[in-house]
């Protein structure tokens, strides 16, 4: 592909532009600031994987994870900003995911310890932990403030801070997982994943393509449930004073005035 053809493919970049506009969204900016940032972000880093892939040493292998944990923690954090503490407990998470997984790989052999193998799946675990986790916050922050009476209540009761909260961290992790899970459910019937599509379309054979792809698919399956699962757990507790009484939070509507 031509930066050519590149610039003519703007066109699906201008169709959201045209329809947010004209049914007054208010997407615009948000979209070309995405469009310019991504265009940027991957010009940049497919300059950058080349001089890594070359170079081939593993202190340029571990400092582009550290990047991407780094990029990952500063987007993520913002949707726990009410929870003390959320940028280590998003640290350690997608640390632990990390080491837990490549351990694996190449523990077992799995993959090759090479730049190509390393970096590429360290993106897509660590961009898929990234998303898990947004996903949980955005919905635990929600359960935490619609059910804060409840809390209390248990605790009054003299129910433990676990129990207190144990309904609402329940149903974060599950909604958070759902979207995995359910997409992994229909996989080749209605989506076909863009890495084995790209595999393919480069000439790779399909069957080995296919092989890879699942390999992705399960580790995504574990990047999903122990993400959110971990940084349930490790912010719940910090909801609590060293008294085991609540911390209450303002809700949205107050927190406007």
């Amino acid at each position: 592909m031509s930066y050519l053809t590149l610039s003519i493919a703007l066109i699906f970049v201008i169709i959201p532009l045209v329809l947010s506009k004209t049914l007054r969204l208010g997407l615009e900016k948000d979209t070309i600031i995405a469009a310019i940032r991504s265009i940027i972000q991957l010009l940049a880093v497919g300059y950058l994987l080349q001089y890594v892939f070359d170079a081939e040493h593993m202190v340029y292998i571990w400092l582009m994870i550290v990047l991407m944990i780094g990029a990952a923690t500063q987007n993520a954090r913002r949707k726990g900003s009410t929870i003390p503490g959320i940028t280590w407990k998003l640290i350690v998470t997608f640390v632990f995911i990390e080491v837990l997984t490549q351990s694996i790989l190449l523990g077992l052999s799995i993959t090759p310890a090479t730049a190509q193998y390393i970096i590429p799946i360290s993106g897509m675990i660590i961009g898929n932990s990234m998303v898990l986790s947004i996903l949980f916050l955005n919905r635990f922050t929600s359960e935490v403030e619609d059910h804060q009476d409840e809390t209390e209540l248990i605790l009054t009761l003299g129910g433990t801070p676990k129990q207190a909260i144990h309904d609402q961290l329940i149903r974060a992790i599950k909604a958070s997982t759902i979207p995995t899970i359910e997409s992994q459910k229909t996989i080749g019937l209605v989506q076909l994943p863009g890495m084995m599509s790209g595999q393919i379309i480069a000439g790779a054979d399909p069957v080995r393509a296919v092989q890879f792809q699942l390999l992705i698919l399960f580790l995504l399956l574990t990047t999903a449930v122990v993400t959110s699962i971990m940084v349930g757990y490790l912010s719940y507790p910090t909801l609590f004073n060293e008294r085991m009484q609540f911390v209450r939070w303002k809700r949205r509507g107050e927190r406007s005035q």
